[in-house]
């Protein structure tokens, strides 16, 4: 398993809107840790750190080392606060978690072998119904992602999440019923010329009808 990524993070004094500028004046982001039943630990993170790692994809889904001044928190981002008109980062919740933790978490979704799928060969269009999933995992061993394999999909299939093969110990929050993740749906041209072929059929059709009844 591939060892945690590290974010460097500074202890800080205060709480409040008041602390919070005056943290952002000084080119940092106000977070929080809480969890695990221990008391909350208001700190700071770099802003260009925090900005890397949050538009890295998979902020909310990675379990990170948080290193405040030296002691090492391990933890998963649980929520942020971007500003509305800039996109930047203006807080961080961080969750204490620990090995044998067990999370909910949204985990990106991969597509493979779309050469193999059929549908997709003959110029159909994947329609991506969910880019994410939601699983419980144990923290360590998030996946870094879903793949879900197109091999042999043709036009008109879907892929449920009942196909999918989850790694061990890792379950679909979900359970009700069998999502949707995506489908393979007819090219705009070959839905034109089949609604054409209806529409000439349906014609016939009501022609061989007016016919019969003109001859009773």
């Amino acid at each position: 398993m591939a060892a945690n990524k590290v974010l460097k993070a500074q202890a800080r004094e205060g709480v409040g809107k008041g602390a919070a500028r005056e943290v952002r004046r000084q080119g940092r982001v106000p977070a929080v840790i809480y969890g695990d039943k221990k008391p909350p630990v208001t700190v700071s993170v770099e802003f260009k750190d925090a900005l890397k790692f949050i538009y890295a994809g998979g902020f909310k889904s990675h379990v990170l080392d948080l290193d405040v001044d030296g002691t090492v928190h391990q933890v998963i981002p649980r929520d942020y606060q971007l500003d509305v008109v800039k996109d930047e980062p203006l807080h961080i919740d961080f969750l204490r978690v620990s090995g044998n933790s067990t999370l909910h978490v949204e985990v990106h979704v991969s597509f493979i072998n779309e050469e193999k799928s059929p549908g997709l060969k003959r110029g159909g269009t994947l329609n991506i119904v969910r880019h994410t999933v939601e699983v419980i995992a144990p923290a360590s061993k998030i996946p870094e992602a879903i793949t879900v394999d197109l091999t042999g999909l043709d036009i008109g299939d879907s892929v449920h999440i009942s196909a999918v093969t989850l790694p061990k110990g890792v379950t679909a929050a979900i359970t009700d019923r069998d999502f949707t993740i995506a489908t393979v749906v007819a090219p705009s041209g070959l839905k034109s010329a089949e609604a054409a072929e209806g529409g000439a059929d349906d014609a016939e059709d009501e022609a061989e009808e007016k016919e019969a009844a003109d001859e009773e």
